[in-house]
């Protein structure tokens, strides 16, 4: 053979050889990595072959499904009042993905969950049949914070504090996730994203902000495990004004004519005593108050209800003037709607904080089970003693105090309003919050609410927990107790 052409066959064989290597390689190693791609046409093909699963509240789906107007996806979501539950689902787009419970559980509601039954699918490389997520939504409270928060910015959550139940959880403005389902919304989802009210956050779980002296709660609570004080009762040692310590800054009441000075913690949750409640933390020390907050859920990173809320924070290596303004909620304390009401909550349970989750179930298409959350984590935050004299100051609260616009005729009802600052030297317009719980003894119902408005266009001098917040707190609670 002439050796030109025996040196081109060996290097034609060589090519061959890298050809077949590169292919083998491709197929046994590669072959995965490719096929889960987030740029594989195909699987987003796959995901839209059929209609998804369904999103569940009270036994009936406020998602759905329809055959797309054209593109090689033949389906794309829909939804049942879209803007209602948007805070609950999420969105699920075939342009811009799924978060939220369509996000966490897109493999059970695509079909592509290896725990959903397909006997055939090894065969015939089908999916099977989508499975749905049951949520633990009450409708008609979803409805009364939706409605009673209207065109404010703000959130709401409310839950069973026995069962850690999410009975209601409401973001506005809100959003409608339909318009978003589609290939093709490129507008829609730009207008979202420019909106400057940022309708797509969630301001429930995904906004930590100043809480305001609704964290004056956890220093109560802190004061009372700590022994500091023997009960609500009792008169605490508090100059009114208070100086911050190390400052020439005294710590002043909203109210100038309110009977802070060494009030009771009853007369000082009654009145929203600011002087009390910094010179406690003070006392108190900031490890002990970060201590009781942590305890409450504040500074968890993995809160997930099941959707990852944002962590609330306490801060810590604070002055003594710092440590006094966190005791009131400010400095650089923050907190989201799900975190403060998770501190009633764990009140209203005798001290016992259940974990909060926002579903029942996951269950394939025949309605088995793959996941439970009726059985959830829970632990003890503050001893029943603490509890209950917590309950009956904050029963004073909305019976004697600032919080009266939550009162429900026949119910049991505790809370305390909070007026957060904001903005640099408290330039802009404060934040309102609301927190509270509501029991009815005849029949057993119980619910714990925290309601929190950043704008709502009322005048600086208009914004307060009780006028803006408490309404929106005793709507929920009212439907929550079937009133």
């Amino acid at each position: 053979m002439n050796k030109t052409i025996r040196r081109a066959a060996v290097f034609t064989l060589l090519l061959v050889f890298a050809l077949l290597l590169r292919a083998t390689w491709v197929q046994a190693y590669d072959g995965k990595a490719l096929a889960d791609n987030t740029h594989n046409r195909r699987n987003l093909m796959a995901k839209y072959a059929q209609p998804l699963g369904d999103i569940i509240v009270a036994g009936s789906p406020v998602t759905g499904s329809k055959e797309a107007r054209s593109g090689d996806l033949r389906y794309q979501r829909t939804y049942r009042d879209g803007g209602l539950y948007s805070a609950v689902t999420g969105y699920s787009s075939q342009a811009y993905g799924a978060n939220q419970l369509e996000g966490i559980y897109s493999d059970v509601l695509d079909g592509t969950d290896t725990r959903l039954k397909n006997p055939l699918g090894a065969l015939t490389g089908e999916q099977a049949a989508p499975g749905d997520v049951l949520t633990t939504i009450d409708p008609a409270v979803q409805k009364a914070g939706y409605e009673a928060l209207g065109d404010a910015k703000g959130a709401a959550v409310a839950m069973d504090p026995e069962s850690g139940r999410v009975l209601g959880m409401v973001s506005t403005p809100s959003f409608d996730p339909s318009k978003i389902a589609g290939s093709y919304d490129g507008d829609a989802w730009k207008a979202l994203n420019e909106d400057e009210d940022k309708p797509l956050v969630n301001r429930a779980i995904r906004q930590p902000v100043a809480p305001g002296s609704t964290f004056k709660l956890v220093v109560a609570a802190a004061a009372l495990e700590d022994g500091l004080y023997g009960s609500v009762d009792e008169a605490t040692d508090s100059p009114n004004p208070y100086r911050l310590p190390g400052t020439r800054t005294d710590l002043r009441n909203e109210n100038a004519s309110a009977p802070c000075e060494d009030a009771s913690l009853r007369v000082a949750l009654q009145y929203s005593c600011n002087n009390v409640f910094g010179k406690l933390a003070v006392d108190l020390g900031q490890d002990k108050v970060k201590a009781m907050a942590d305890r409450f859920g504040f500074d968890n990173e993995k809160q997930d209800v099941p959707v990852r809320a944002y962590a609330s924070r306490y801060p810590t290596g604070m002055d003594q003037a710092q440590t006094a303004l966190s005791g009131i909620g400010q400095f650089d304390v923050t907190a989201t709607p799900l975190q403060i009401s998770m501190v009633s909550a764990a009140l209203a349970n005798d001290g016992v904080l259940v974990d909060p989750h926002l579903v029942s179930k996951v269950v394939d298409a025949d309605g088995d089970p793959l996941e439970s959350f009726e059985d959830p984590g829970e632990k003890r935050v503050v001893s029943e003693r603490t509890a209950g004299q917590l309950r009956d100051a904050m029963r004073t609260v909305v019976e004697e105090g600032t919080g009266t616009n939550a009162r429900i005729d026949g119910a049991e009802v505790g809370g305390k309003t909070g007026t957060a600052q904001r903005g640099v030297d408290n330039s802009g317009t404060p934040y309102a919050w609301f927190t509270s719980y509501a029991k009815d003894e005849s029949t057993g119902k119980q619910v714990a609410v925290a309601v929190f408005v950043e704008d709502s266009q009322a005048t600086r001098n208009e914004v307060s927990g009780n006028g803006l917040a408490a309404p929106v707190a005793k709507k929920m609670m009212a439907a929550a107790l079937g009133r």
